[in-house]
């Protein structure tokens, strides 16, 4: 039985196992895939506070070594359920592991939604991106697309365009989804081209992104020279292990507001995969905290 269990160990999700740490309170945390979440993939991190430059795999090291030495502990394994049982605790099946605790912290993260391109993998960091407010600085002055016919797409082609010589603005179909303001103030930039009905079929470019090729609804092919392609066709919340558990929006993301609180006492959710509008280093390393001493709130309020 562990006071404080803590699902994921992204930025959040560690963020979530220091603070908790230092309230006294007996932390795991466990992990399926790596520590640090998407930022280690990020060769260069600007903006977060305090810190002028630091490489995600460097920010996610110390972070880590942080939570290990105020005392958490961290294993790396997949969580298949999580339930409430009689006594108001908690019970976390990984594998044929069952774990206990008297409260939970959901930092499970979003993964991107990938183009599912060959050497799509390969090339994030070196012009492939899904952050244009994390990564659009480093492409200042250079020729940049944005894939993508929502909100966030235009958003981005607008905020790069503050950056880049030029952006295109890739959609596979006619009409956008995004509002219809931003999109007419997109259309007032002079640096973004819309181009519409086609797909992005093939990444250009050896060791770094140099351009795209580009499939057309009418069956045409065509090039273009880029030297970033930024991704942004959604997110996909990794939450699968608590549906049952908490309330979840119609996109799968956990439903928390700035309190980190979920629809379940004493299960908290922080990060990437609760309902937000903002999803940045910072605002991760901050739910981390509120959730951490939320949960320790609950936990001398049923003592």
């Amino acid at each position: 039985m562990v006071d404080v269990f803590i699902i994921g160990a992204g930025t959040a999700g560690l963020s979530a196992g220091i603070y908790a740490a230092r309230e006294g309170l007996k932390t795991h945390i466990l992990e399926h895939k790596v520590y640090g979440g998407q930022i280690v993939n990020s060769p260069v991190i600007k903006n977060y506070p305090g810190m002028k430059e630091v490489s995600g795999y460097d920010f996610a090291t110390a972070l880590y070594e942080q939570a290990k030495q105020e005392g958490v502990t961290v294993d790396f394994s997949g969580v298949d359920q999580v339930t409430k049982d009689e006594r108001g605790f908690f019970r976390i099946q990984s594998g044929d592991t069952v774990h206990e605790a008297k409260t939970v912290v959901v930092a499970t993260g979003a993964a991107n939604r990938r183009l599912g391109l060959d050497r799509e993998q390969e090339l994030i960091g070196r012009g492939v991106s899904y952050c244009a407010t994390c990564d659009g600085a480093f492409f200042r002055g250079k020729k940049v697309a944005v894939n993508g016919g929502g909100n966030t797409a235009v958003m981005d082609a607008i905020f790069l365009a503050g950056y880049c010589e030029k952006v295109y603005l890739i959609h596979r179909r006619e009409e956008f989804r995004a509002e219809q303001q931003l999109l007419d103030q997109a259309k007032e930039i002079d640096n973004i081209q819309f181009i519409t009905g086609a797909t992005v079929a093939r990444l250009e470019g050896e060791e770094v992104l140099q351009g795209l090729e580009l499939n057309f609804n009418n069956g045409s092919i065509d090039e273009i020279a880029v030297s970033g392609l930024f991704v942004a066709i959604g997110q996909v919340p990794e939450t699968s292990a608590v549906q049952s558990l908490v309330a979840l929006d119609p996109s799968g993301y956990v439903i928390a507001g700035e309190d980190c609180r979920t629809t379940t006492e004493g299960v908290f959710a922080a990060g990437d995969c609760r309902t937000k509008d903002i999803r940045q280093l910072v605002t991760a390393a901050a739910d981390g905290a509120v959730a951490a001493l939320a949960a320790a709130k609950y936990i001398r309020a049923s003592l």
